[in-house]
C-alpha cells in the first residue's frame, strides 16, 4: 500500500483526483491539498511515497516545490500544460498526465508508481539467511529520454559526470546512457559495490581498469584522468583486491579447504 497525497488549487479538478485515487485499491491518500504549503506541512507529518501534483499553482508552482525538496517522493504531474513535460521527467517524474485525464490512463500511471515502489523496496528489503543484511543489489534504474532504464553494475566500465547530467558507459553498449543526475547521488547508488571516484568528473568500475598511467586510468581504449587527491584510495582498494585474491588462491590451493 502507497501513501499520497493530492495537490491542485482547483476544488473541482482536486475532488475528481481524489476519487479517481479511491478506486485504486494500493493507494491510501493521507492528504489532500490546494497549494504546495499545504502539501509541505502533509510531508512534514506523514509518510508519503507519491505525489499527485498540478504544477500551474499560485505561488510555489509544482515544479519549484519538488526542486525545493531534498529527498522528494515519487511524483506524477497531473497539469494542462504539455510543455512543461520535459522539465518534468528531468526532475525524475513517474509519469506526466494532461488533463482531463481518463481513468484507464490514470491507472496506467499509477501502475508505473507501483512497480517502481515495489522495485525499490525489494532492493531495500534484501536479507541474508541469517536475517542480516544480505548484499546490496546490482542494479539500479535510472530515467532516459522519458523511459525507466535498468543498469546492471557489473556492467559498468565507467561514468562522467557532466554538470547535472552523468554519462554511464557500460560493456556491450554502443554508447553510454545519460542520466540527470550528481555524481554524489551516483556514488550513493553504487555505495557497497567496486566502484570509485578518481576524479570530481569520473568514478570507475575496479575490475575494468587495464592499467594506470601516471595521471591516468585506462579502461579499455579509454584514457580518464587521476586525480592527485583520489589516488591514495584507489591505490589502497587495488591493494586490498590484491591480497584478497592472493588469500583466496592460497586457500583454494590448502588440501584443508578441499
Amino acid at each position: 500500500m502507497m501513501n499520497c497525497i493530492a495537490v491542485d488549487d482547483e476544488k473541482l479538478v482536486l475532488d475528481l483526483l481524489v476519487d479517481n485515487i479511491s478506486k485504486v485499491p494500493f493507494l491510501r491518500l493521507v492528504g489532500r491539498c490546494r497549494n504546495a504549503m499545504e502539501a509541505m506541512e502533509v510531508l512534514h507529518k506523514e509518510p508519503v511515497d507519491l505525489i499527485f501534483l498540478d504544477i500551474q499553482m499560485p505561488g510555489l508552482n509544482g515544479l519549484q516545490f519538488i526542486s525545493s525538496l531534498p529527498s522528494p517522493p515519487m511524483v506524477i504531474f497531473i497539469t494542462a500544460y504539455k510543455e512543461h513535460a520535459l522539465e518534468g521527467f528531468n526532475l525524475n517524474a513517474v509519469d506526466y498526465l494532461l488533463k482531463p485525464v481518463s481513468l484507464d490512463r490514470f491507472l496506467k500511471a499509477c501502475n508505473k508508481a507501483q512497480e517502481l515502489y515495489d522495485l525499490r523496496a525489494g532492493a531495500s528489503g534484501q536479507a541474508g539467511p541469517d536475517g542480516a543484511p544480505g548484499p546490496p543489489p546490482d542494479y539500479f534504474f535510472v530515467y532516459v529520454e522519458y523511459n525507466l532504464e535498468k543498469i546492471s553494475i557489473p556492467s559498468i566500465l565507467y561514468i562522467e559526470g557532466m554538470k547535472d547530467y552523468v554519462k554511464v558507459f557500460m560493456e556491450g553498449a554502443t554508447r553510454p546512457l545519460i542520466t540527470k543526475m550528481s555524481m554524489k547521488a551516483m556514488e550513493e547508488k553504487l555505495a557497497g559495490h567496486r566502484l570509485t571516484r578518481i576524479h570530481r568528473s569520473y568514478i570507475v568500475h575496479l575490475d575494468k581498469i587495464t592499467s594506470i598511467r601516471r595521471d591516468l586510468v585506462v579502461v579499455g581504449r579509454a584514457e580518464l584522468p587521476l586525480s592527485d587527491s583520489y589516488r591514495p584510495h584507489l591505490e589502497e582498494l587495488l591493494r586490498l583486491s590484491n591480497l584478497s585474491a592472493r588469500q583466496k588462491g592460497a586457500g583454494d590451493n590448502d588440501p584443508d579447504h578441499r
